[in-house]
């Protein structure tokens, strides 16, 4: 048994990626309680349109994407952005995060230079 799967989350964990650098697109932001005992507060959960789960949004994370995507979190829907495990100091020691990545934009495409003029010899 992997003993992360032995206790289930509402929230994406890192564990949840299995190592891997993972696509996906957003589809909405709601302010959700999270945490238990003195430690709950209201957070944005941040959901994506081919999971069931979503992550709550840390000040790194939900900085990174408002500065691809913008402040206004009713613009990210359909917006794609990249999900990997990561590690960060908390409390002391060191644990497992999911960090969010953008994807970098496709190169645009150059356009074929216009093609010369056909140059004809002058008869005389």
């Amino acid at each position: 048994m992997n003993i992360t799967t032995a206790f289930p989350s509402k929230y994406l964990r890192a564990a949840d990626l299995q190592g891997k650098r993972e696509p996906v697109v957003m589809d909405r932001v709601l302010v959700e309680t999270v945490g238990s005992g003195t430690d709950v507060e209201d957070r944005p959960v941040l959901y994506f349109a081919q999971k069931d789960k979503g992550i709550v949004l840390n000040k790194t994370n939900a900085n990174s994407i408002s500065d691809a995507y913008g402040a206004e979190t009713d613009t990210w829907e359909g917006k794609t952005v990249v999900l990997f495990p990561s590690r960060v100091a908390f409390s002391g020691k060191m644990v497992d995060c999911i960090r969010i990545d953008i994807p970098a934009a496709p190169p645009a495409e150059t356009p074929a230079p216009d093609p010369e003029p056909e140059q004809h010899e002058a008869v005389s």
